[in-house]
């Protein structure tokens, strides 16, 4: 964590393989998405065979924060994923901490938005090419 930077929890992320394809789908990164019921925000993530995302994403869970300074808090990091725009107004990186990915976020959106967007596949992450 660099010191000039603000980190606040956002989320967890589960990988599982475990065979279920509920949840939303996105082709591109090979990958169902499942909010948990419960209170805290937990997402379980679903991965397919042909899955391009970086093993470690794959495989070890992840902590998600939201950050004031996308571009500097990866600088000199070892990014696995991004930056990218997964949900419209929604920039995100995923580095490599140690052989713990951590997704890192930069938003405007509130909170109620940002799920509610996940929740109806809006982003380019759930977007077709064709």
């Amino acid at each position: 964590m660099k010191k000039d930077i603000q980190y606040q929890f956002h989320h967890f992320g589960i990988p599982v393989q475990d065979g279920d394809t509920t949840g939303v789908h996105s082709e591109k990164a090979g990958m169902y998405t499942t909010d948990n019921p419960g209170n805290f925000r937990v997402q379980w993530h679903r991965f397919t065979d042909d899955s391009p995302l970086h093993p470690l994403i794959k495989t070890v869970p992840h902590v998600a924060f939201k950050v004031n300074d996308l571009a500097r808090a990866i600088e000199g990091e070892e990014v696995i994923l991004g930056p990218y725009e997964p949900i419209d107004d929604y920039l995100v990186a995923m580095i490599n901490d140690a052989g713990v990915p951590i997704e890192l976020i930069q938003t405007s959106l509130d909170d109620d938005e940002l799920w509610a967007r996940a929740r109806r596949g809006q982003g380019s992450l759930y977007r077709s090419d064709d």
